[in-house]
């Protein structure tokens, strides 16, 4: 569902861009519309083409899902910390959650490779520029060994792990850039976990 809705979308704005003669500011728009469809209000500072990549500096405002006092304590949290992205990524998990989060991602990477191996060595690079630390990535290499069950894995999953998993997940899942069915599965999964902590509080 995921690549049905966003696929098409993407190729007819990309091909908008590439045909305008206001490149920089259709751009501009474009990316705050597409994190306008997350409900993240969102403006472009800056943008640069450098080589073969565009860079660009963003400002976020609070996204519509979020409460005043959850934005609060996000923003009083970064100004506390050293924005280490390492540290970040150690989103305080006790070991138990820890493993969860790595078989869910290993089973995310095997829903997304059903008829074909997976050979780690081609896999461990991309997984490395989607910033998981070497303790993960150990984790989920032995997670691969064995079948993993995405009920059992769902069985008292804690929402905030189900969404530290989630964000992680949408990049396995596109690293191919497509969704298929399995992967579109998981993901509703744990956006419903996700949704369990919001119907709670």
């Amino acid at each position: 569902m995921l690549s049905q809705i966003v696929r098409p979308m993407v190729r007819t704005q990309i091909r908008l861009l590439a045909n305008t003669q206001a490149t920089y500011s259709t751009l501009v728009t474009t990316i705050s519309q597409w994190l306008g469809f997350l409900g993240v209000q969102a403006n472009v500072t800056q943008l640069n083409a450098n080589s073969n990549r565009i860079q660009l500096s963003l400002t976020v405002g609070k996204p519509d899902a979020c409460d005043d006092c959850d934005w609060e304590k996000i923003l009083d949290n970064l100004k506390q910390s050293s924005a280490d992205p390492e540290a970040a990524q150690a989103t305080s998990l006790n070991p138990q959650q820890e493993r969860k989060l790595q078989r869910l991602l290993a089973y995310m990477i095997q829903v997304g490779n059903p008829e074909q191996g997976i050979e780690w060595e081609a896999l461990m690079p991309q997984l490395q520029t989607l910033g998981f630390q070497e303790d993960i990535l150990a984790g989920i290499r032995a997670a691969l060994k064995v079948p993993q069950s995405l009920e059992q894995l769902m069985e008292g999953l804690d929402p905030d792990v189900a969404a530290i998993v989630l964000s992680k997940a949408v990049g396995i899942a596109l690293l191919d850039r497509q969704v298929n069915s399995g992967e579109d599965r998981a993901l509703s999964a744990l956006l419903e976990a996700m949704k369990h902590s919001n119907s709670a509080s």
